[in-house]
């Protein structure tokens, strides 16, 4: 156990360390393979570019975890081990920062943990963490019964739980948050920024930069992203369970952003489904 005052350093997934979408990657081979229809996949773009503008508050991080549920319902996991397994190397193309690289292997050098905290699944941000030599993760956890994803969350790592999955690990660990540092480019990880005494902005939303910008957080602009195919050509392949729930989230995301839009338009319809 490290020693007391010792720091680690937190960072969120997509758009911080990756250039875009981890768990979105994966939607035309789902679609294609019957796990989501192409209305998902129509709204999951159009919610990516608005996601992209404005980030997303509680409420819809609550409507994300609720849909997830009810969307991986009944997938069955060697499903989506083989869809994964098929088009990991085609679709890797979510991009590693080369400045987020270079930040990972500092806090290393010095001595701090590193911890990837994303609301994607488990068996999405494990194997990403191998690539980086980052094994410790927070990531969203579904239940599997009979091989199947059961539709209930045992962990949902969105808003909040980010913060008392963190607390709960420095605890167990012995880490000063007062020591420790965090990186994330969106508005709803302002909490998991502030709980400890090093918050970056990456790459922020509106609503981030604003508050960086009140609080006289440092900002930084991650613009070089190297391919994850680069990193592969020179390592042992990486076992890849399923990925579903990080497809789930992403998909999540879109409707639940799609149906709040819809909503908002004057003489918008209610999309049918919406959460």
């Amino acid at each position: 156990m490290p020693a007391v005052g010792h720091g680690a350093a937190f960072f969120d997934l997509d758009k911080t360390v990756i250039a875009k979408s981890s768990a979105l990657a994966f939607g035309r081979p789902f679609y294609r393979d019957g796990l989501i229809t192409r209305r998902d996949v129509v709204k999951a773009a159009y919610a990516q570019l608005i996601f992209k503008i404005g980030g997303a508050d509680d409420q819809q991080m609550i409507r994300t975890r609720d849909y997830l549920a009810e969307l991986c319902k009944g997938w069955k996991v060697e499903q989506v081990r083989q869809i994964v397994n098929e088009t990991l190397h085609e679709l890797i193309d979510p991009y590693i920062y080369a400045e987020a690289v270079e930040l990972i292997e500092h806090h290393q050098t010095v001595g701090r943990d590193i911890v990837l905290v994303s609301a994607s699944g488990e068996e999405m941000v494990r194997p990403i963490g191998d690539l980086l030599g980052v094994t410790d993760i927070i990531a969203t956890r579904m239940v599997v019964e009979a091989g199947r994803y059961s539709g209930e969350i045992e962990f949902y790592a969105g808003g909040p739980n980010k913060v008392a999955a963190i607390k709960e690990m420095a605890a167990t660990r012995g880490y000063d948050l007062a020591e420790s540092y965090a990186y994330s480019d969106s508005i709803s990880d302002a909490p998991l920024l502030e709980s400890v005494g090093h918050p970056t902005a990456v790459n922020p939303d509106r609503g981030l930069r604003r508050i960086a910008a009140e609080q006289g957080w440092p900002v930084l602009e991650f613009r070089h992203p190297i391919p994850l195919r680069r990193r592969l050509r020179d390592r042992p392949a990486v076992p890849v369970a399923a990925a579903a729930i990080g497809v789930g989230v992403g998909v999540a995301i879109g409707l639940a952003w799609y149906g709040r839009h819809r909503r908002s338009r004057p003489g918008g319809l209610e999309p049918t489904g919406a959460l």
